[in-house]
C-alpha cells in the first residue's frame, strides 16, 4: 500500500492544489500535513487567520475522507517521523522562495528513502524561474519586459478536489489548539479559510471586477478585491483567481497586472533571497535613527490624516488599502528619510497578507532600493489625499477626530482657525513635507 505525505505550507485549500492532487492520485493512503514552526513568527492577525484557515481545511479533507494531521517542531523532523510510522514512500510540497523555504526544501530532499516532488504554479500563477529574460539572467529586474512575458505565458488548467483522501492513523494536534500569536489581534480582521476566500472570489468576479481598473485607487470606495490575505495563505490558487477574473475587460486586465506584480516579486527573492534584508539595488542610503517620528507612524499620530488613516486601518483590520500603503511607505523613507526596513516590520507584524516577497520587496520599490524605474520618486500626501481621497470620507472613516471636519478641509487640519484646532485631539505635523525631501534627494545625491 502506498502512502505519501502532503506537507501544506502558504497552500491551505482542496481546490485547484497540484500538491494535494498529486498526492492522492499517487497514493493509496496520504497524510495531509500542517506543521506548526516555531522557527517562523506568529503575529496575532496571522495566528488568527492562520487557526480559521486550518479548520476549514480539516473540515474540507473530512468530506473526502481524511483529516489534516497537525505537528509542531521542526517541519523536516515531524516529516521524518510521520515517514517512520508510517512506511511513507513520497513527500509532495509546493515550491516556495524565501530563503528559510528554499532550506526546508533543500533539507527535505535530502531525507533517506522517499522521493520528494516538488510543486510549482501552487501559490503564484508562474513559477519563478519560468519566465526568464531572453539575453540571459536568472530573474526580470525590472517590470514592464516581464509583464509582457507574463500576459503570454500559458497557463495551466485549475484542477478540482481530489476525488478521495484516505488518511492513515496518526497523531494530531486541534486546529483550534493552534496559538493565537502574542499580542492583541486587529479587532476587525478579516475571516479566513478557503471556504470564506471562495465566496469572496465569486462575489469579486460576477460584481467588481469590471469596474477595477478605474476604481482600484479610490481609497474611500474601497474597490479593491481584498483577496491577498487568502493568496498568501493559499486559500484561493492565484491560477484559479486568474481564470475566475477573466480577460473580457479593463478592469481584469488591470487586475491581473497586479497578480503579475506578486509573481514578479517572488521570481526576484527566488533568485536573491537576501533582498528580504538586504537592498536589491543599494543607494548608499544613511538613513535617520528618529524613533519619535517612528512611533507617531506607527500609531497613527504624523499629523498628515491620509498617512494616519492608512496606519490606522492596518491597525483596526490587520489589512491596508494599496494606494495607503504607498503613501505610508513613501512618508517614512522619503519625508522622515527612515530606513524601509522598520516599516516592513512593522508591516509585517500587522498584515495578515504579509508574505516576505510582496511586503519587502515592495517597500523596496517605495523607498527607491528596489525594482522602481524612478528612485527618487516622492509620494506627496496632501497630492495624493486630494487625488485618491477628494472628499476626505477615507480620512474620517478611521481617524475619528477629525469627522467633524467636512470635505477635503480634513487633510489639512493645521489651516483650520486656532480656536477649532485646539478643540481637535490631532497632533500638528511631525515633519515638513519640502524639508523632508529636500533632506532626502540631498542624501541620494551626495
Amino acid at each position: 500500500m502506498r502512502t505519501s505525505i502532503a506537507l501544506f505550507t502558504r497552500d491551505l485549500r482542496i481546490n485547484d492544489n497540484p500538491m494535494l492532487y498529486a498526492a492522492a492520485v499517487g497514493a493509496d493512503r496520504v497524510v495531509p500535513l500542517f506543521v506548526l514552526d516555531p522557527g517562523l513568527p506568529a503575529p496575532p492577525n496571522r495566528a488568527a487567520f492562520l487557526h480559521r484557515c486550518l479548520a476549514d481545511l480539516d473540515a474540507a479533507l473530512q468530506d473526502l475522507g481524511g483529516a489534516l494531521i497537525i505537528r509542531r517542531g521542526d517541519p523536516v523532523t515531524a516529516v521524518s517521523r510521520l515517514i517512520a510510522e508510517n512506511d511513507v514512500s513520497d513527500v509532495h510540497v509546493s515550491a516556495d522562495v524565501s530563503g528559510y523555504a528554499q532550506r526546508r526544501q533543500e533539507r527535505l530532499e535530502e531525507i533517506p528513502g522517499v522521493a520528494v516532488h516538488v510543486h510549482d504554479t501552487v501559490t503564484t500563477a508562474a513559477a519563478p524561474g519560468e519566465i526568464t529574460p531572453t539575453g540571459g539572467g536568472d530573474h526580470f529586474a525590472v517590470f514592464t519586459p516581464y509583464l509582457r512575458r507574463w500576459q503570454a505565458a500559458a497557463r495551466r488548467t485549475p484542477l478540482p478536489p481530489p476525488p478521495r483522501i484516505t488518511t492513515p492513523e496518526a497523531d494530531s494536534a486541534e486546529p483550534r489548539d493552534v496559538a493565537q500569536g502574542d499580542g492583541l489581534r486587529a479587532p476587525e480582521l478579516a475571516d479566513g479559510g478557503e471556504r470564506a476566500g471562495r465566496a469572496l472570489l465569486a462575489e469579486w468576479a460576477a460584481n467588481a471586477v469590471t469596474g477595477y481598473a478605474e476604481g482600484r485607487d479610490d481609497l474611500a470606495g474601497d474597490r479593491t478585491s481584498r483577496l491577498s490575505p487568502h493568496l498568501h495563505f493559499g486559500t484561493l490558487s492565484p491560477v484559479e483567481v486568474l481564470h475566475r477574473a477573466g480577460g473580457g475587460s479593463q478592469g481584469a486586465w488591470e487586475f491581473g497586472r497586479q497578480l503579475a506584480w506578486r509573481d514578479f516579486h517572488h521570481q526576484m527573492l527566488a533568485a536573491r533571497p537576501a533582498t528580504a534584508r538586504q537592498d536589491y539595488r543599494p543607494r548608499g542610503d544613511d538613513w535617520r535613527d528618529a524613533p519619535e517620528e517612528l512611533a507617531a507612524w506607527r500609531e497613527g499620530r504624523t499629523g498628515y490624516p491620509i498617512v494616519d488613516a492608512g496606519m490606522r486601518q492596518l491597525l483596526r483590520e490587520g489589512w491596508m488599502h494599496n494606494r495607503a500603503r504607498m503613501i505610508t511607505a513613501s512618508f517614512l523613507t522619503k519625508t522622515l528619510y527612515v530606513d524601509w526596513r522598520e516599516g516592513a516590520r512593522h508591516f509585517q507584524w500587522h498584515l495578515v497578507d504579509a508574505d516576505v516577497a510582496n511586503n519587502q520587496l515592495n517597500w523596496q520599490w517605495v523607498a527607491g532600493t528596489g525594482a522602481d524605474t524612478r528612485p527618487n520618486r516622492v509620494l506627496n500626501p496632501l497630492r495624493q489625499a486630494m487625488r485618491y481621497d477628494p472628499a476626505g470620507d477615507y480620512v474620517r472613516r478611521y481617524v475619528p477626530e477629525l469627522r467633524g471636519i467636512p470635505g477635503a478641509a480634513v487633510h489639512e487640519p493645521w489651516r483650520l482657525p486656532s480656536c477649532e484646532r485646539r478643540a481637535l485631539d490631532y497632533p500638528d505635523p511631525v515633519a515638513d513635507l519640502a524639508e523632508g525631501r529636500q533632506r532626502f534627494l540631498s542624501a541620494r545625491n551626495g
